[in-house]
């Protein structure tokens, strides 16, 4: 388990003691977790293979790939290490290799090498200091000199050095543009430095739309990143590309010998063009459209990657620009209202060739920002009304936008499935941008002008969902109802969770125009952890109030947008009635990697809404019995809480999609919700937030030697008072000798540690003490520990003490615990 930002508190005994140990513990326990940072290309076209880099860290060991979803199968290919800086001998083979691919190329054009003119001259030039100084590929390095010592020398192992024979002339400048410019001359990104080349295969029935790909390498089960499947032709960008799409390549083709390489043809619309931004890096890519075309470029780049934990703002921040052939600016974008991926539309006027740039806003770039831009006629919708219906009442939206073919929508209401919905429009050029709409069990209420003052304020009967706009700048939409002294009221927005641009504040006066609440934008934190319900949202513009009424009477609701804007597509749903006792559920890390009867942890997080404070139990659904889910019962009042999670003994050829519920008994109805898989995301060194994922997967697979879990002698609950102590016995299986062992409590609750460790038969046992000072409620929580343990590898004959290792055993099953705070007698 990784413990690097987890608070413990330990206790350590020196002995030897028999405990279960396999020799992947040992690896694991010396590496990170693996982690994919980024993919690239990060999308390929129904019915076709395509090869995907995937750059992150611990990757080595990659075996197999897993891809969400039907109709897409992908295979690891082979695993690379970091490029450090090259060795002048490996400089020298890879331009000896360069030269020849290099002048196979032309020699295929019709050009003979040694016929060029002044090229006898350059050789007799100091060719090899510059080039090996610059670590570029040269003319002025040719194979004849090349050293006899290089023949013992391996190539460097990049993927775009896969296949080098067959590279074209523009392949070749991209590979000396992106390996061995100087810009790449950089401290080495470990997050991002290990690659695995993946061969995806996506069937030509295919759904498109998001798919998230995982590997599974020795360390474990990474994390899910996007892998998009389109209808459009893929092109992947050729370095050099920053000043015009196709840019003269003097490092293969020197000027002066007059050589007419093959004109390079612009893009046939539509595609899908792929690229990463480098640092200060700039690309560009030339298309052809023809008069009267309705051009929609949208960009894939946050939507891709939607944090990044050590970079500001937190993402890759990309700015599109369409210029004509004589270089004017024809259309410029660098978001999509408050999203920041760049949409624009453009209607071709003049038949011909155009450019289109991407870059940084502020000139970053690494590996990991990588875009994927849809260039097309395909439908876009700009906005939709009203977003949303209630539950089993059929519901038509008007919609607004690029290349549609119809003006309204079916929105699908029926009871099951999710809260928020999206929906889509199809014609002939493709499937448009999916909309979001949420759907209620409320009555539904449209608003209508004028409503815009107390006199004209619209009346409403509680509960009910109110679907309005803010139809133009400074507009402000009231409504009236009556209520009872001592009555609750809750008001919320939906707005910005549903892709509206309105940023909307709310306020509840009574009838002398008092303003008894207010809210502006509302946002659920844990710390620096962001708990809404998409995670995706860093603006938290959407209100939310809540409020007793102190008398009988009429009351307003003013809703209007805080930034005075308005217009058509400043659309909300409105909720205003009585608390509505929900919640939501969260579960991190989406990917568990466990062995054969192994323990795992888990965090689920509780989104609680309208004040419900009441107790949840949280179960594995009846398909997944083989696995056992400890310490499921989540306390009233409590908002995060660790679990663990037992795996069968036997393994899975594959990742088993695990499924959670919770339940709780609300207002006397036993309520369901399915657990939402996700991952606790950091954003620009400090912000946090839950991003949902599409699995919750589980690999379990067999070790190099059976492995038998920790077993509680006791497993009920701990009931004890504050002040007081408990002891756990933990048996164990006999396997190997520890040297010395650590148990670690992970999170414990504030006055709770952990002591006394101490060796019995067959397993040990430990102390759990409480600070009655220190904890000033009662306490009801999972306690979760771990297990470390040194060990003393073998020592082999002639050869030195290896050092010892310190190691993860694995943890516990989950200890629910109840710590009764009693009263003080002077008190």
């Amino acid at each position: 388990m990784n413990n690097s930002n987890i608070k413990t508190h330990s206790s350590t005994i020196l002995l030897v003691l028999l405990i279960p140990c396999v020799a992947s513990a040992q690896k694991a326990a010396n590496q990170s977790e693996p982690h994919i940072g980024y993919l690239y290309p990060a999308g390929g076209q129904q019915g076709h293979v395509v090869y995907v880099s995937a750059g992150g860290q611990s990757l080595r060991g990659a075996a197999e790939v897993y891809v969400s979803g039907r109709g897409v199968q992908a295979d690891v290919v082979k695993f690379y290490k970091p490029i450090g800086n090259l060795k002048k001998e490996e400089r020298q083979l890879f331009q000896q290799r360069f030269m020849e691919v290099r002048d196979k190329r032309l020699k295929e054009l019709g050009i003979d090498p040694d016929q060029i003119p002044d090229r006898g001259d350059l050789r007799n030039q100091k060719r090899k200091k510059q080039a090996v100084k610059d670590q570029i590929p040269s003319e002025k390095d040719d194979p004849e000199d090349t050293p006899i010592e290089i023949m013992d020398v391996k190539m460097p192992e990049h993927p775009l050095l896969e296949d080098l024979d067959n590279k074209s002339l523009r392949e070749l400048a991209h590979i000396r543009d992106v390996l061995f410019t100087s810009r790449q001359k950089q401290q080495i990104n470990r997050q991002l430095a290990e690659m695995v080349l993946i061969r995806i295969s996506i069937d030509p029935g295919a759904e498109p739309g998001n798919r998230e790909l995982r590997i599974l390498a020795a360390a474990g089960l990474t994390n899910p990143i996007l892998f998009q499947v389109g209808q459009f032709p893929e092109i992947c960008e050729l370095e050099p590309n920053n000043q015009k799409a196709v840019q003269d390549m003097p490092q293969l083709v020197k000027p002066a010998w007059n050589i007419n390489l093959p004109e390079v043809n612009p893009i046939e619309l539509p595609a899908v063009l792929n690229g990463q931004i480098l640092p200060g890096d700039v690309d560009r890519f030339r298309f052809r459209a023809s008069r009267g075309q309705k051009i929609v470029i949208e960009t894939n780049a946050r939507s891709l990657i939607p944090y990044l934990a050590d970079a500001v703002p937190g993402w890759f921040q990309a700015v599109l620009a369409l210029y004509d052939d004589q270089g004017h600016e024809l259309a410029y974008a660098d978001d999509f209202r408050f999203n920041p991926d760049p949409v624009l539309y453009y209607e071709i006027d003049r038949s011909g060739d155009y450019e289109l740039q991407i870059c940084d806003s502020l000139y970053r770039g690494r590996e990991d920002f990588v875009y994927r831009i849809s260039v097309s006629e395909r439908p876009f919708i700009t906005q939709m009304f009203p977003l949303g219906g209630e539950i089993g009442m059929e519901t038509v939206a008007s919609i607004e936008g690029w290349n549609l073919n119809k003006s309204q929508l079916t929105l699908d209401t029926q009871p099951g499935g999710e809260f928020i919905r999206y929906v889509t429009c199809e014609n002939d050029k493709g499937i448009s941008n999916p909309v979001a709409y949420a759907v209620n069990t409320l009555d539904q209420y449209t608003a209508s002008e004028p409503d815009d003052t107390i006199k004209t304020a619209q009346e409403i009967h509680l509960p009910v969902i109110i679907d309005g706009r803010i139809d133009k700048p400074g507009d402000i939409d009231i409504f009236k109802f009556t209520g009872r002294a001592g009555d609750k009221v809750v008001a919320e927005v939906y707005g910005r969770r549903l892709n509206s641009p309105v940023d909307s504040l709310l306020r509840l006066t009574d009838i002398s125009g008092e303003v008894l609440a207010w809210n502006d934008d509302y946002v659920v934190k844990d710390s620096y952890l962001h708990k809404d319900i998409t995670g995706l949202v860093t603006h938290h513009a959407d209100s939310y109030m809540t409020a007793e009424l102190p008398k009988e009477g009429t009351y307003y609701v003013h809703i209007a947008d805080s930034q005075q804007q308005g217009g058509d597509a400043y659309s909300y749903r409105l909720r205003v009635g009585p608390p509505q006792d929900d919640y939501e559920l969260r579960v991190t890390p989406s990917s568990l990697f466990v062995h054969n009867g192994g323990i795992v942890p888990l965090c689920v997080h509780v989104l609680r809404k309208d004040g419900f404070d009441g107790e949840i139990n949280v179960a594995l659904k009846s398909d997944y019995r083989a696995f056992i889910l400890k310490g499921g019962r989540i306390p009233a009042g409590c908002d995060r809480i660790y679990m663990t999670l037992e795996a069968p003994p036997e393994g899975y050829e594959r990742p088993v999609a695990l499924d959670l519920q919770g339940s709780a008994q609300i207002n006397g109805q036993t309520i369901r919700h399915d657990v939402v898989p996700a991952d606790d995301v950091m954003q620009a060194f400090l912000y946090r937030h839950l991003v949902p994922s599409q699995e919750f997967l589980a690999a379990v697979k067999k070790p190099r030697w059976r492995v038998s879990p920790f077993e509680l002698v006791k497993p009920d609950p701990i009931r004890i008072n504050a002040g007081d102590s408990a002891t756990i016995r933990v048996k164990t299986a006999k396997r190997r000798a520890i040297k010395k062992i650590d148990l670690e409590l992970i999170e414990p609750p504030a006055g709770v540690i952990l002591s006394d460790v101490t060796a019995v038969p067959d397993g040990l046992n430990f102390k759990i003490e409480t600070d009655k000072s220190t904890i000033g409620s009662d306490i009801h929580n999972n306690l979760i520990v771990e297990a470390f343990a040194e060990l003393q590898p073998r020592q082999r004959e002639g050869k030195s003490a290896n050092k010892v290792q310190r190691v993860s055993m694995g943890v516990l099953p989950a200890i629910p615990i109840e710590i009764i705070k009693q009263p003080d007698p002077q008190s």
